[in-house]
């Protein structure tokens, strides 16, 4: 079984200006055309079982039409969409709630395209609300093209946001940290937060991504791919490749994430 919990589509009728965008900002060469329906005809030829959808507000006038996008292809079933707010919606606190009422398990936050540093007193009610009401969220960690001279999420960064909000259950795209490595390495592993392994393909030794992963701890492991920006078969591949047993590469691949998704 193969669940890739990160992976990113767009509504029909904004795919293509979406991809355009991402395209010129990241250089990277996408292997779906951004449409819900094209990412599940690659995960039949991937041999993906489920996947989390990652839905981001980049601008706080987003926040209502991302959310009803998410919740729109929510069948709990190949897709588990996660919402998105932005602390400058003055709205942002109720509209969590009313992600939790539809059934969104988390939501994710992009402190590099939302402009807001993590530590902004206003994110703390968003932390304060999803420890409530026991829903995940996914921060993009390390290095972004986006902003690609001011890092916001570091792992220093994410163990003071956990000293704070000691109950937050976050989970921390491209293992922690992207391009961050020997501080995740050195800071974050064992240290129990939820990590993903987006990205990491031809960017993260194997040699050191399995260091991480044992010290860490494949319970605390999540695949993710960051489709359409690397592909699902390629990243499990990888992961494929690492010297790990088969009860930790089966944790990592669908285990965990069946888990916290509570799928029957």
């Amino acid at each position: 079984m193969l669940i890739d919990f990160h992976t990113h589509c767009f509504p029909d009728k904004l795919a293509e200006k979406a991809m355009t965008k991402l395209r010129e900002t990241s250089h990277a060469n996408p292997c779906t055309d951004g449409t819900r329906g094209d990412m599940l005809r690659k995960f039949d030829d991937w041999g993906v079982d489920a996947a989390v959808c990652l839905n981001i507000v980049t601008v706080p006038k987003q926040q209502f039409n991302v959310n009803e996008f998410a919740i729109s292809i929510n069948d709990r079933k190949r897709i588990f969409a996660f919402g998105s707010v932005h602390a400058a919606n003055e709205d942002c606190e109720n509209e969590i709630y009313r992600l939790h009422e539809a059934r969104i398990r988390g939501i994710k936050l992009h402190p590099d395209f939302q402009d807001i540093d993590l530590l902004d007193r206003r994110m703390f009610p968003i932390y304060d609300i999803c420890a409530e009401l026991g829903m995940f969220c996914v921060f993009h960690a390390g290095w972004d093209p986006v902003s690609p001279r001011k890092t916001r999420v570091t792992p220093d960064r994410i163990l003071r946001i956990r000293q704070f909000f000691p109950r937050f259950r976050m989970i921390l795209a491209h293992m922690g940290g992207l391009g961050m490595w020997d501080e995740v390495e050195n800071r974050l592993a064992g240290s129990g937060i939820l990590m993903d392994t987006a990205y990491t393909r031809g960017l993260l030794p194997p040699e050191q991504m399995t260091r991480i992963i044992r010290r860490h701890g494949a319970e605390n492991i999540l695949f993710g791919s960051d489709c359409p920006w690397q592909s699902s078969r390629d990243t499990a591949d990888y992961i494929d490749s690492l010297p790990l047993s088969a009860e930790e590469k089966d944790r990592i691949f669908y285990k965990n994430a069946r888990e916290l998704l509570q799928m029957q």
